[in-house]
């Protein structure tokens, strides 16, 4: 079954994929490499590992398979163990009598073929596929999680009653013993494969009076994930308090800490927050990619002028950039891409963060702890004496933070930080109230972004027009003129359509995405400080006034690019008003 150099070169040629000289430079290098001649005509560019398999699979007359949008039966799946599929790429997807089909990377492995017909008694059909593939199979071994925790959890919580028929005691070496107990351990693991393989941010575990609720939330909404029983909740919370090294008899104060969980997969990191409530002890943990990149400005839905007035505030080497919004709606996600954009060797980038959401390459970061009188300004205070360019602090909360802020982009700094507003307009007043000078404000102030993030459609979604009743609606919480207007010179409405003529979007339910949502994505408006901005900051006007000027002068709200992304197809309007709406 081995496919010859010159085999190959002969089908690709043909294929009119590459030349001849290319072909023999990269055969060269192959054997210089002790490398696949096909490994490196992928490498160079050449050709895509698609069309190599392709290639492969015609030449050796074995049927290519794409399994990347495949559902495959989970009796199936696993007739191959998830350890042997994993370590040697190769996957059974179908099943017909005593005929099985194998999805594999490399059909010359003929021990592997020949291993699995022994353990399985079944006649092997290999099929090439490609790596993407075998990774959307190897992900459906953890999604078979799920139509078994409903049976796990029972059978484990049987172990837990079993194991201590007894009272719970409150002394910490019974403690220890519950949380190394093994169906505790087990309960824990699959709770959190669980919420990675369904893209949760934050699992609640919430004790009630006879259960206790576990909820996830995704893109940012919570939702009911499963009920444990009760008499497993004093095992769960010892073990995570074990995991995050917290003080396994302390039930009367709140807790907090943090582990990490990390597989061939993933790895993350995960902020655990323990409080008392009523019944016992609610737990939250706030899971962090650590393999996550950082996003682009774009990627973060960043467009047109914003983008613009945004990059070119970027540039500026002193000044301030706030960024605006509730909580848990991406102000530090977009603090790290600006980061990442300034962060080049030129340059001395210090931070001062509660907590310190994901781990940056040389960017120094510290944690706030006002246990040991490490607050906000305190770090900040440090920091000035760090040699810094750029200075991120986390959240300006109080007068000696933001006068300390204002100070140092005063003194040559970049400085960049968010701010608890429901608007960009709205920083300003903020900033007087905290008894900063309006006229610092208006000379170190350089912009300031507010943002919201709404949850984006799937591919497949429905069409609808707005009704009169619907645009009526819509009138109370926006200008439909002023939204005709941009969406017009967006180019998504001609010069004569009506609103109620021009296409949005709805959620469309399907099996993987049951309300019709996967992923998210943010609002902005973008306030940059002009001059005759910074004329009205001086006067002390207010948000309304500031508002006014800066649309005047081309600045889109929210809910105006909310109402693009919405007609674009990306978002719908209910999610919009949803996270506008106050």
């Amino acid at each position: 079954m081995r496919i010859e150099p010159q085999q190959l070169k002969a089908f690709l040629i043909d294929a009119g994929l590459v030349t001849a000289k290319q072909f023999d430079d990269c055969l060269e290098k192959a054997q210089k490499t002790n490398q696949k001649v096909g490994d490196v005509l992928v490498a160079e560019g050449l050709i895509t590992k698609e069309q190599l398999l392709k290639l492969q699979a015609y030449i050796l007359g074995i049927p290519f398979v794409n399994l990347e949008n495949e559902k495959i039966d989970p009796e199936v799946l696993r007739i191959i163990p998830e350890p042997i599929a994993r370590a040697h790429n190769i996957i059974a997807f179908r099943k017909k009598g005593p005929d099985l089909e194998v999805a594999m990377l490399d059909p010359e492995d003929l021990r592997m073929i020949d291993f699995i017909r022994k353990t399985t008694s079944l006649k092997i059909l290999p099929r090439l596929t490609t790596p993407q593939s075998i990774k959307n199979a190897l992900k459906q071994y953890q999604e078979t999680l799920e139509a078994e925790f409903g049976e796990m959890i029972k059978k484990e919580t049987g172990e837990i009653k079993t194991l201590k028929e007894k009272e719970v005691t409150e002394e910490k070496a019974d403690l220890e013993k519950i949380a190394e107990e093994l169906p505790i351990i087990k309960i824990v693991d699959t709770l959190l494969k669980h919420a990675i393989l369904e893209r949760a941010s934050d699992i609640h575990i919430e004790p009630m009076e006879k259960e206790v609720l576990v909820r996830y939330r995704i893109d940012g909404i919570l939702r009911d994930a499963m009920l444990l029983p009760k008499i497993a909740a004093p095992g769960i919370v010892a073990r995570i308090k074990v995991l995050s090294n917290l003080k396994l008899d302390e039930h009367r104060l709140p807790q907090d800490g943090r582990f990490k969980v990390e597989t061939q997969d993933y790895k993350y990191s995960v902020r655990v927050s323990i409080l008392p409530v009523f019944d016992g002890e609610k737990i939250v943990l706030r899971l962090l990619p650590e393999s996550g990149r950082a996003f682009t400005l774009e990627e973060l839905g960043l467009r047109g002028k914003a983008l613009e007035d945004v990059k070119s505030n970027l540039k500026k080497p002193v000044g301030m950039i706030l960024v605006t919004g509730p909580t848990g709606s991406g102000k530090t996600t977009t603090l790290y891409s600006m980061m990442t954009i300034l962060n080049n060797p030129g340059v001395n980038i210090s931070t001062i963060e509660d907590p310190i959401e994901y781990r940056m390459p040389r960017i120094n970061q510290t944690q706030v702890n006002s246990k040991i009188g490490l607050t906000f300004a305190a770090g900040l205070r440090a920091l000035l004496r760090q040699d810094p360019d750029i200075i991120m602090v986390g959240e300006i909360r109080d007068h000696e933070t933001a006068s300390l802020a204002i100070n140092a982009a005063l003194t040559g700094h970049l400085v960049l930080s968010t701010l608890h507003t429901n608007s960009a307009a709205g920083a300003i007043p903020r900033l007087i109230d905290m008894k900063c000078e309006p006229f610092l404000i208006a000379s170190t102030l350089n912009c300031v972004i507010a943002q919201r993030l709404v949850r984006r459609l799937c591919e497949e979604k429905e069409v609808y027009f707005l009704t009169e009743a619907e645009l009526q609606t819509l009138s109370k919480y926006c200008d439909l003129n002023r939204i005709l207007e941009v969406l017009r010179e967006e180019g998504l409405a001609k010069p004569k359509q009506s609103l109620n003529k021009i296409p949005f979007f709805k959620p469309k339910p399907t099996k993987k995405s049951p309300d019709g949502y996967r992923g998210r994505i943010g609002i902005f408006e973008v306030l940059p400080i002009t001059k005759s901005i910074r004329e009205l900051i001086v006067k002390q006007a207010t948000a309304d006034e500031i508002q006014e000027q800066a649309k005047k002068e081309g600045m889109r709200t929210m809910v105006e690019d909310g109402f693009v992304k919405a007609a674009q197809g990306i978002t719908s309007i209910e999610e919009v008003l949803r996270v506008i709406v106050e």
